[in-house]
């Protein structure tokens, strides 16, 4: 029997039930003593991807990003298939946390993904991250908490750029870039029929120095609203209008297949369970069939402290008998 070559046999009852009771074990948050019965499972089976893979899979749980590197080349180097092996994406994100940028794109390739830059740019020490652009995304903000779905940018993926501004409870900014697992938990459909899926965030990879702001401001219009988003963006930064863009959702329709609002103020879908006439983050659906603009809008805005009064003044200064804002707070 060759230890790393390609043959294969069932594994062992015992190797089984040690992985059975593993995971069961890890659905239940008990790391550590999932950790000593899939270190006895490669004890028992070395020969197995599976081992290697599964021990790999834990230490991505626990964030042990050493670790999760090490198994995972164990693991890779006893497939006997060529590419699109889950091994190499967990490979992938482990590389990615560690900024081990050689490996990652390695990872990335032998998963079957093309990505960008020249070999000078990326190997070796001090090689450029991996960009690949991906497109658009939402993502899950702390999952097993108070979880809050945003969209983004796709870096590569592992990466997200978070481009919406999270409500202060997800403890996250816009401008930030999270590190997210492979499989998606949901997704979020448009009106003109693209779908895009929900990644849930493992961890924070690259924080943003760009503070968020609450503000209540009175915009007589939708074209009112519009108009400070345009001016924020139009600085570098971003506004968002909490009281059209959140909804509540239980977990269940969270992660299932939901129509995305695109920003247009109206959540008709039957699982929005946010009230109708309270504008604001805990209950905002200020907009259905036939019914009319709320004028009072609750607002996030990311942008430096010594912008964010002078982009509010000069919004207002554009058309004052339409708009004024006021109770500016920094919550995150």
């Amino acid at each position: 029997m060759r230890i790393f070559g390609k043959v294969r046999r069932r594994p062992s009852a015992s190797w089984r039930q040690a992985t059975d009771r593993a995971f069961t074990l890890i659905g239940d948050g008990r790391y550590e003593d999932a950790g000593a019965l899939l270190t006895r499972a490669v004890d028992l089976e070395p020969w197995l991807s599976e081992s290697w893979f599964n021990l790999a899979l834990l230490h991505k749980f626990r964030h042990d990003w050493e670790q999760a590197r090490a198994a995972g080349l164990r693991a890779v180097a006893l497939l006997d298939r060529d590419s699109g092996a889950p091994d190499w994406w967990n490979v992938g994100i482990a590389a990615t946390a560690l900024q081990d940028w050689p490996l990652a794109r390695r990872a990335w390739q032998a998963y079957g993904l093309k990505t960008r830059g020249d070999q000078a740019a990326t190997s070796g020490p001090g090689s450029a991250p991996v960009d690949m652009d991906l497109g658009s995304a939402a993502v899950r903000l702390s999952p097993e908490g108070e979880a809050e779905v945003v969209w983004g940018r796709r870096l590569d993926p592992a990466r997200i750029e978070v481009l919406s501004i999270p409500l202060p409870s997800s403890g996250r900014r816009w401008g930030e870039v999270v590190l997210h697992d492979g499989v998606p938990h949901g997704e979020r459909t448009t009106a003109a029929g693209p779908s895009y899926p929900v990644f849930d965030e493992i961890e924070l990879w690259a924080p943003s120095p760009v503070p968020t702001w609450v503000v209540l401001i009175e915009a007589a219009r939708e074209a009112d609203r519009d108009a400070l988003e345009r001016l924020a963006a139009d600085a570098g930064f971003a506004a968002e209008d909490w009281s059209s863009s959140v909804r509540l959702l239980c977990r269940s329709c969270s992660e299932s297949r939901m129509p995305s609002d695109e920003g247009d103020g109206e959540h008709l879908d039957p699982h929005d369970h946010s009230e109708p006439g309270h504008p604001g983050p805990l209950g905002h659906r200020t907009a259905g069939s036939g019914s009319l603009w709320v004028p009072e809008r609750e607002c996030g805005i990311a942008a430096p402290a010594g912008l964010v009064r002078g982009l509010l003044d000069g919004w207002v200064a554009d058309s004052p008998d339409t708009r004024e804002w006021r109770d500016l707070e920094e919550v995150c």
